[in-house]
């Protein structure tokens, strides 16, 4: 099944809100979607561990365990894609999101409309990926090999040293992104256009969250990068060469 259609699997809504919660559950049942909810955070990383949902839709007000905690342990074990409930025009709250790991962030109060238009533009990036990847065995065909970088396209995944890193969908499509495009310069907007896929806000700066996420995770010093480059004021450059694999 296209994921521009329904998935096969519920989505899970965490949220304390049992208003919202009925409200949404009946919407996007109307798109066709399954709903589980869950009222409190330990309740919600139990069902988000199970592997029994396409996408979780995460508040991060919620009784027990706030969001935040919930995406850090998630984190650990799973990369289920997580959309976070934010208040309207924290960016705190919207850039600790990011970077705990959450692949979008929707302010409160929302358009329904809105969440959908998310939820199916996170659900595309994330088509190949399951939910709780495990170490392939070998890479797929399309592969790309940068020194001890390994990246599978196909299979969503990336080795270092050969060993498989944990990345977000958004920063694992950031990684393509970059890397398909090795020494060419690409602008925010167009690793905003490509890795979303939907217009964003003119200052918005969390692809730089992302970007340092994923450097971490890479090893990579922005001040001396093996992989990708700042390119001030306009955006990034992957700068290793690809060797063959």
């Amino acid at each position: 099944m296209s994921v521009t259609d329904p998935a096969d699997k519920p989505i899970l809504l965490v949220d304390d809100d049992e208003e919202l919660t009925a409200l949404l559950t009946d919407y996007l049942g109307k798109q066709g979607y399954r709903v589980e909810a869950a009222g409190e955070g330990p309740a919600g990383l139990q069902r988000a561990r199970s592997g029994d949902h396409s996408l979780m839709v995460l508040d991060i007000m919620l009784p027990g365990m706030d969001g935040f905690e919930v995406i850090k342990e998630l984190r650990k074990t799973s990369a289920l894609p997580v959309i976070m409930l934010t208040a309207r025009g924290d960016d705190v709250d919207r850039i600790v999101g990011l970077e705990l790991g959450a692949d979008d962030y929707l302010p409160k109060p929302f358009n329904p409309r809105e969440l959908v238009a998310r939820i199916k533009a996170v659900l595309r990036r994330t088509e190949a990926a399951p939910a709780d990847p495990r170490p392939a065995a070998r890479l797929g065909s399309g592969r790309l090999t940068f020194g001890d970088l390994g990246i599978d396209p196909e299979g969503y995944r990336a080795y270092l040293g050969g060993r498989e890193i944990d990345l977000t969908a958004i920063e694992f499509a950031l990684l393509r992104e970059l890397a398909q495009a090795a020494g060419r310069v690409l602008s925010r907007d167009t690793l905003l256009d490509r890795v979303r896929g939907r217009e964003f806000e003119a200052f918005d700066r969390s692809i730089d969250v992302h970007v340092s996420h994923l450097r971490q995770k890479l090893g990579d010093d922005p001040r001396r990068p093996r992989f990708i480059k700042t390119v001030r004021s306009v955006g990034y450059v992957f700068i290793a060469e690809e060797t063959l694999g």
